[in-house]
């Protein structure tokens, strides 16, 4: 839905000004220095590929963020706002299986390892909103992890969305949906093809979303991250949460080059900090600085560069394939607090989940997202 109205401007690469045409009101994205951003290897994990592209993008929404709406960067830099308050959940769910909804769903095994990295640039912004944090409990370990296609089931359709999105965003519930196809245009240089998103909002507060994207065969820059955002506008410090957790469930199609992730902004977008979840073909910028680090009950390698952009890009990625469960974020945020590749004063700007889309073997793709929470306190 054209909610937002993205215009390409002059900066390190992309840059973007959002218009919300729903809030009648112009939100200028900020410019951000260079940032690295993943890269994919083409086909052979073993051998990576890199990339370089900037992000920009958006959110604007009617409905609530956990700790009041707010900013939006990286892979989605941009703005957001919403008002309101948050529902929450929290649980934790396990299994495998296909997902029930539109579109396709390959299976497949994940590919994890690779070597190379890439880089990209990303710019955040800002936005009003008003609301009440959420409030709930988290699990601090989560029992599911899988290595096959994943066991998200949503009876969210394209006929029952709450709305749908191509390089555009809109409100689902109290989060905001927006496909960022922040690599892609004239100005990137880069061939992209059809992406396109829709969501749902459950009676529990939970959402569902799904994306189907069709990308170049053998591309190896990051071209899109369609993901649901939770925005804080007003930057509360991470040291004021005592949760930080999220939910969900997700099926991935097992093609191409691409990851699930959260990519999460600090410090007005000075700090990007990803969660890899599932990974098939890619390799995380910067440089491992840890490995087999246990957090979360899991098991997690920690990429990290310094350089990238004003406060540096840390990567944690998940051993083993999570396709359902509950993550502790909250636990990552204070370990990378904790080893000094988060600043211990951040303030915490944007939470997103989603996929960084590389390739699709130029083919329609599917990835499906159901019972996703973040729930903070």
């Amino acid at each position: 839905m054209p909610l937002l109205s993205p215009a390409p401007v002059t900066m390190i690469h992309l840059r973007r000004t959002t218009v919300s045409r729903l809030l009648n009101r112009a939100l200028l994205v900020l410019p951000a220095t260079l940032v690295v951003a993943a890269a994919c290897s083409s086909g052979n994990p073993s051998s990576g590929g890199s990339g370089s592209g900037g992000d920009g993008g958006g959110g604007n929404g009617n409905g609530t963020a956990s700790s009041s709406g707010g900013g939006n960067v990286d892979d989605d830099s941009g703005t957001g706002s919403s008002s309101g308050t948050t529902t929450s959940s929290s649980g934790a769910g396990t299994g495998s299986g296909g997902a029930s909804s539109s579109g396709s769903v390959g299976t497949g095994s994940s590919s994890a390892s690779g070597s190379g990295g890439g880089t990209g640039s990303s710019g955040g912004g800002s936005t009003s909103s008003s609301g009440s944090s959420s409030s709930g409990s988290s699990s601090s370990s989560g029992s599911s992890s899988s290595s096959g296609s994943g066991g998200a089931t949503s009876s969210c359709t394209m006929a029952n969305a709450s709305c749908t999105c191509s390089n555009s965003g809109c409100n689902v519930g109290s989060y905001y949906l927006y496909d960022n196809q922040w690599n892609c245009g004239s100005s990137s240089g880069n061939h992209c093809g059809a992406e396109s998103a829709y969501g749902c909002a459950d009676s529990d507060g939970t959402v569902d979303f799904v994306v189907t994207s069709n990308q170049p065969a053998g591309n190896t820059a990051v071209l899109t991250y369609p993901s649901m955002q939770d925005n804080f506008d007003n930057n509360p410090a991470l040291s004021s949460f005592t949760t930080i957790s999220a939910t969900f469930d997700e099926t991935s199609p097992h093609v191409g080059d691409y990851e699930v992730a959260w990519d999460c902004w600090f410090n007005n977008q000075a700090n990007e900090f990803m969660i890899w979840v599932e990974n098939y073909n890619q390799t995380p910028g910067g440089t491992k600085v840890a490995s087999n680090v246990s957090l979360d009950g899991r098991s997690w390698d920690v990429w990290w560069s310094p350089s990238s952009g004003t406060g540096g890009y840390v990567t944690f990625y998940a051993n083993t394939t999570i396709t359902s469960g509950t993550v502790n974020l909250l636990a990552l945020f204070q370990y990378g607090a904790s080893h000094g590749w988060l600043p211990s004063t951040s303030t915490v700007g944007q939470l997103s989940f989603g996929v960084e889309v590389c390739s699709t073997n130029g083919q329609d793709a599917t990835w499906t997202f159901s019972n996703y929470a973040i729930t903070t306190n």
